[in-house]
Order: structure tokens, then C-alpha cells, then sequence
């Protein structure tokens, strides 16, 4: 959500009624096991990935190298004795922004004005994503260090710091386990490499792919070739394995793509003559 509109997939609600993809996300038991399942996996890796980097055995860093491609990806290893991090997102992988989208929900339309209100003032209306407040404490008692990289406006780096420690999810130190988007920056990649050139990154998560690489949200990729890039030889070992994403059904770079996009014309169907059609 942070510096970005979001992409609605309903109308704007009536009063008292919730959209479907945050019935889902803020409400649904579904969402919280999807929640639990990635971060139940991400503690599993991460202790058994850290337990080989301080032992000595070669680590792939889990964050890009500045020249890679989705073409041709390229990782480097991890310096040895290099501390090792978990690299988050924060809105929607970290907390669930409660307060915010129960306004939305209530028909009081994005914009980043009402963002930054709600960065600067929404900390005590977020809930901690279910399964994180267990794996960062597991991640921290083995000594990976937790950082957390949001798109959230540096001007609100402390407003966030005390969001995250309200919530006991932190502590969250601007500049060195909370970094923030800076005035005219785009992307996250550049924040993943100033991380990564301190510390040994085994994995990151969040709830978008831009939360993994830039890559992914170059404006030329259209959506089929996104969907292809994330199953691609090189990219799909990676979730579970490093990565871990996060449900969001509410707003982001996942919604978007007209029917073509969607649904390939060759996998359409239509019922038998005489069965009747949709109306």
C-alpha cells in the first residue's frame, strides 16, 4: 500500500459492507492459515539455513545481485561470519492495517494524503499478521537479525518504529533494521543492497513480488509474462526456499489483467447448447 494507490478489484463498498478480497485478507480463517503456513516455513528455513552459514558452509544471499536479469538471474554467496537477517515488508506481511482499510471498506476512497495520515497516526488500529510475531521471536533468539524494508515515507520512519513496537514486532531502528522510502526513490532494490552488503540475507518475505526483486514490476512485463517469470526454472525453487509471499487479495500489483490476460482464450468454455449461458 505504502506509495502506491491500490488497485481496487470492487467498487467502492456501501456503508457496512465488506469487499470480498478483505473479507478474505482481515477476516477470513483461510487467510490466517495461508499467514501461519508461510511464516511456519520461513522460521524452518531460516534456522536450519543459518545454523549451515554459522557453521561455515556456503550460503546463497537471498537477495539479487545488482546486475541480475529475470533472464538471467544472479545471485552472490555469503561472506563468511557475515551476520545473518530476515528482510520483511512491513504493511500486509508484518501487520494487517485494520484501521485503514476498515475506512475504506466504509467507502472513503484511497489517496496518499489519507495514507500518510494513517502512517503518521494509525499506529494502535493494526493487528501483527498471524505466525510473525512467533517466527521473528524464533529468528531473533538464534541470532538472525529481524529488518524490516517498507515502502512507508521516511518522514514517518518513527511513527512506524512505535507502530511496530506497540505491536511487539520490533524493535524497528531507522536506518539500520527499519528502512524507509526515501523522497523520489522507486522501488526497494537499492535498500535490499545496501542490507545485503552488510548482512547475509537467508530469506525475506512479503505480499508483493516487488518486495523480492524490482524486477518483477518493470512496467514492460505484461501479466502473463509475470505469472511465467515467477515459475520460470530460476524462480521457482525460490518460494518456500528463501522467499515467502503473503496473501493479499486487497489491493497491490497483483490486480490488474483484462480477460485475455486472465483467462487465455484457449482455456475459455461455455456450457453445451441448450444448457443456457450466464447472464
Amino acid at each position: 500500500m505504502a506509495g502506491q494507490a491500490p488497485v481496487s478489484s470492487a467498487a467502492a463498498p456501501h456503508a457496512a459492507t465488506v469487499p470480498a478480497g478483505m473479507q478474505f485478507l482481515y477476516g477470513s480463517g483461510e487467510a490466517s492459515a495461508l499467514s501461519q503456513q508461510a511464516y511456519a516455513g520461513l522460521t524452518d528455513y531460516v534456522l536450519d539455513t543459518a545454523a549451515r552459514h554459522a557453521s561455515g558452509q556456503p550460503v546463497r544471499s537471498a537477495v539479487l545481485a545488482p546486475d541480475a536479469t529475470l533472464a538471467a538471474p544472479k545471485w552472490r554467496e555469503c561472506a563468511p561470519g557475515q551476520p545473518a537477517a530476515i528482510v520483511l515488508d512491513v504493511d500486509e506481511t508484518t501487520v494487517l492495517n485494520l484501521g485503514f482499510e476498515s475506512d475504506a471498506a466504509a467507502g472513503n476512497a484511497y489517496s496518499s494524503e489519507r495514507w500518510d495520515d494513517w502512517e503518521r497516526t494509525g499506529g494502535d488500529e493494526v493487528a501483527p499478521v498471524p505466525g510473525v510475531a512467533e517466527a521473528l521471536k524464533s529468528a531473533r533468539a538464534h541470532g538472525v537479525t529481524v529488518i524490516f524494508n517498507t515502502n512507508r515515507s521516511a518522514g514517518n520512519a518513527r511513527a512506524t518504529e512505535a507502530m511496530l513496537d506497540r505491536a511487539g514486532l520490533g524493535p524497528a531502528v531507522p536506518g539500520e533494521t527499519l528502512f524507509t522510502k526515501a523522497e523520489g526513490e522507486h522501488g526497494k532494490d537499492g535498500r535490499r543492497r545496501a542490507i545485503a552488503a552488510r548482512y547475509c540475507v537467508i530469506a525475506m518475505a512479503g505480499d508483493q513480488l516487488g518486495d523480492f526483486t524490482d524486477l518483477f514490476d518493470s512496467p514492460a512485463l505484461s501479466v502473463p509474462a509475470r505469472r511465467a517469470a515467477v515459475s520460470s526454472a530460476a524462480f521457482a525453487p525460490l518460494w518456500g526456499h528463501g522467499w515467502f509471499v503473503l496473501p493479499n487479495p486487497v489491493y497491490g500489483t497483483a490486480l490488474k489483467g483484462g480477460m485475455d490476460d486472465v483467462f487465455p482464450p484457449e482455456k475459455r468454455w461455455s456450457p453445451p447448447l441448450g444448457r443456457g449461458t450466464a447472464p
